[in-house]
């Protein structure tokens, strides 16, 4: 009687523990809708990726942000090379073909190894073992053809889900849709916001001034904190279109302003170097130490609360309000390419009631005459432009207070019939796509009257 064939331990196998990992993290992302931020964390996330070293954590995180930008185009590739499609218990076995596809076809590994590596993989995994035969053939022939497949498949799919699509055409037509979806298939540039001088910045950094008067860079060689200025605290990245709410405050020096659901600072510092008094509150102590680690580099200073916004009674009320609402953060696919697959249009209605009672909130925390800026990064209206237009029918608290371009000369691309601010990806078109576009963004101004 023969003996079961033994295969190497994965640990033996190098690059084989950092493929694994990333298979398990897209199931947690795809299967249980987990958000890959929280997988990835360095201190909290998934054990099998904290395990890894820091190369293998990059790879990781390059893996599955591939895996999941291109869901759908990888997706069709796989399914083509199929005489049939694979059993409907076979999840394991599609998150490991398309983290190898992603390889593949996305980053610069080397076809040979990305396919060996998948082929041990399914070896190392009792559900897939018998199909390793099978993950060999089908990713060889996706790298043999890739160079004519991929360009076609690319450019028939939009690597959107159907919710996401069908509420994105009914905002902003089919045509806005494309240009959006489009730019969800490139990486977000990196934005910061400077002190001061940011021509100055942007010589130094290599980048390019933005009309809104963010620094935008390129593709970076290194990390965030290793370039010039980051240690003497003269700037923090911040997207250009997430800049934009705090400035529609206006003249702020010397006032009382609160920002609500500040964590993790941006808009706090804003405030701060706009020479008012804040007081950042926020619910998460995490996301309240990092606001404070950054605001201590940046040398600005700011009341911190913890609490929840929805009970908290502050022993004043304050002259201004800046809210920037969690929402369903489908402005950032870019930049987190997970979105698509582990939020519905449930968890926008949702979060759209969420947003209108925390604004209700911090109405009654302003004072009468007082400015208050509510934003979020969702590009759904539900969440946004509905939101609003409901509470302003049925507040008497609050009027509209439309931002003008008058005010401001950056934000007239971007302002609507009623005031309100609103941008896309697919705005601020630099000409080379990589460099382009923005967070999706919506902002709306108010003045209480009662």
């Amino acid at each position: 009687m023969k003996s079961p064939r033994k295969h190497p331990s994965p640990q033996n196998i190098p690059g084989l523990p950092a493929r694994m990992a990333a298979a398990r993290l897209l199931s947690a992302v795809i299967d249980t809708k987990t958000s890959l931020d929280g997988l990835t964390d360095a201190e909290n996330g998934h054990p099998q990726f904290r395990g890894l070293d820091v190369r293998d954590r990059a790879l990781v995180k390059a893996i599955l942000n591939a895996a999941l930008r291109y869901r759908i185009t990888i997706g069709k590739l796989i399914s083509s090379r199929l005489d049939r499609p694979l059993p409907a218990n076979a999840a394991a076995l599609n998150h490991l073909l398309h983290v190898g596809a992603a390889q593949i076809l996305f980053l610069d590994v080397p076809d040979s190894a990305a396919v060996d590596l998948a082929v041990n993989h399914a070896k190392s995994d009792p559900r897939t073992v018998r199909f390793a035969g099978l993950v060999n053939a089908i990713l060889r022939e996706i790298s043999r053809r890739k160079e004519r497949a991929l360009p076609a498949v690319l450019s028939e799919t939009d690597d959107a889900p159907d919710w996401l699509r069908d509420r994105l055409i009914a905002a902003y037509g089919a045509e806005k849709t494309a240009q959006i979806l489009a730019m969800h298939r490139f990486e977000a540039p990196l934005d910061l916001t400077v002190k001061s001088d940011p021509d100055g910045w942007a010589l130094k950094l290599g980048g390019m001034v933005l009309p809104t008067g963010s620094v935008r860079l390129g593709k970076l060689s290194g990390p965030v904190t290793e370039l010039e200025g980051f240690e003497a605290g003269q700037w923090w990245v911040q997207d250009t279109a997430a800049s934009l709410p705090a400035r529609l405050l206006g003249e702020i020096a010397g006032r009382s302003v609160a920002d609500l659901c500040a964590a993790p600072g941006g808009k706090t510092a804003q405030l701060a170097l706009a020479g008012a008094s804040v007081t950042a509150v926020d619910a998460s102590r995490n996301r309240l130490r990092r606001l404070e680690g950054n605001l201590q580099r940046l040398g600005l200073n700011a009341t911190i609360i913890e609490t929840d916004i929805a009970t908290w009674k502050p022993a004043e009320r304050f002259d201004a309000i800046l809210i920037d609402a969690p929402c369903s953060s489908t402005g950032t696919i870019r930049r987190h390419p997970d979105i698509p697959w582990t939020k519905s249009p449930a968890d926008i209605e949702k979060l759209a009631s969420v947003q209108r009672r925390l604004l209700e909130c911090a109405i009654e925390m302003l004072k009468p005459g007082g400015r208050l800026v509510f934003s979020n990064c969702s590009l759904d209206p539900a969440e946004g432009e509905l939101m609003v237009a409901s509470l302003l029918e049925q507040d008497s608290r609050i009027q509209p207070d439309p931002v003008t371009p008058s005010e401001f000369a950056w934000a007239a691309p971007y302002l609507t019939a009623q005031g309100w601010l609103r941008t896309t990806p697919a705005d601020l078109d630099l000409g080379d796509p990589a460099l382009s576009g923005m967070d999706g963004f919506f902002a709306a101004r108010f003045r209480r009257i009662g």
